[in-house]
């Protein structure tokens, strides 16, 4: 799968993220002339654009970059003083961040990017875990980390994905090529070239058998077989057909699909909600998702219609 121009341009992470797969966001990242802020659900302008860039809202704190990574309020108020190399949204009160190693870049975003996640892995530095107030509640100590669910995260260790506490106490241990966080009791994981599922005690539940899978909300989870993507239950079976050409997770039941060159929206029954006409989306939050279209981005409410009209 294409690295998400989320990554590029408008780097999301408002769900999670946050991810669809976990938290909620409040107000939504912006970016104009090159630099960020953050707009309401109305779209007006609450936290004027001045960082380098941004990503979205959860435990009420938002990953910005000024040089290097820190967090910021819903007052715009720095609350964690930038110096990681980067840094995640927040997630059940901790968030990974990376220390030392090379640039700094943003984590794959939970919190807007309920697609398949794909870390930066390499470039030294190692992984840890802070809380709101900025100190390391799990030391620096992963070559990867993501973000917790359910009292877990997912962390690379000897090469291999496995998943700790919040104590940083190994609970499922390093076996897995990749690992994805928990969402409705299952989490992605690859084994053998290939995904499947596995539930909190580290049991398959689903065999790997999958080329790629997202994570799962209100039963369905997005997966691909082949090229094409659809929808399994927690069973496996196929609750929507492989049909799409990209698929995210469900939020606020619609989920963003690609049917060749443009995104829509489905329903769960796999009925166009809202036609493809985007260069790309993602899935709601808090009742906007973020859509690009002619090389602009804005943000739509589940009518199809701008709230926030699409910029540079």
């Amino acid at each position: 799968m294409k690295k998400n121009w989320f990554y590029m341009l408008f780097t999301l992470a408002t769900l999670s993220t946050a991810s669809v797969c976990t938290a909620a966001t409040i107000l939504y990242p912006v970016a104009v002339n090159g630099r960020w802020g953050f707009v309401n659900k109305s779209g007006e302008t609450v936290i004027n654009p001045q960082f380098d860039r941004a990503e979205g809202f959860a435990d009420g704190l938002a990953p910005m970059r000024m040089g290097r990574w820190g967090y910021v309020d819903a007052s715009g108020k720095i609350a964690v003083i930038p110096q990681f190399d980067r840094a995640d949204v927040f997630s059940e009160g901790l968030a990974a961040v990376k220390v030392g190693g090379s640039s700094p870049e943003p984590f794959a975003p939970y919190a807007y990017d309920p697609r398949p996640f794909h870390h930066w892995a390499g470039g030294g530095g190692r992984f840890g875990y802070i809380s709101p107030d900025g100190k390391f509640a799990i030391n620096p100590q992963f070559e990867d980390a993501g973000a917790f669910s359910g009292g877990l995260a997912p962390v690379r260790m000897g090469g291999h994905w496995g998943f700790v506490d919040k104590t940083g106490i190994v609970v499922i241990n390093p076996q897995f090529e990749r690992a994805q966080q928990f969402s409705e009791g299952l989490a992605g994981i690859r084994a053998g070239g290939k995904w499947g599922f596995v539930d909190k005690s580290g049991k398959l539940t689903i065999n790997p058998q999958f080329d790629d899978v997202g994570c799962f909300v209100k039963g369905l989870a997005p997966v691909r077989q082949g090229k094409h993507w659809g929808y399994i239950d927690p069973t496996g079976k196929f609750g929507i057909n492989p049909q799409f050409d990209e698929a995210g997770a469900f939020s606020e039941s619609l989920a963003p699909v690609r049917q060749g060159k443009h995104w829509g929206f489905i329903d769960s029954t796999g009925k166009f909600v809202i036609d493809p006409q985007f260069d790309d989306a993602e899935s709601f939050v808090n009742g906007l998702a973020l859509v690009k279209a002619g090389g602009k981005s804005g943000y739509i409410n589940a009518s199809g219609k701008y709230v926030y009209n699409p910029t540079k």
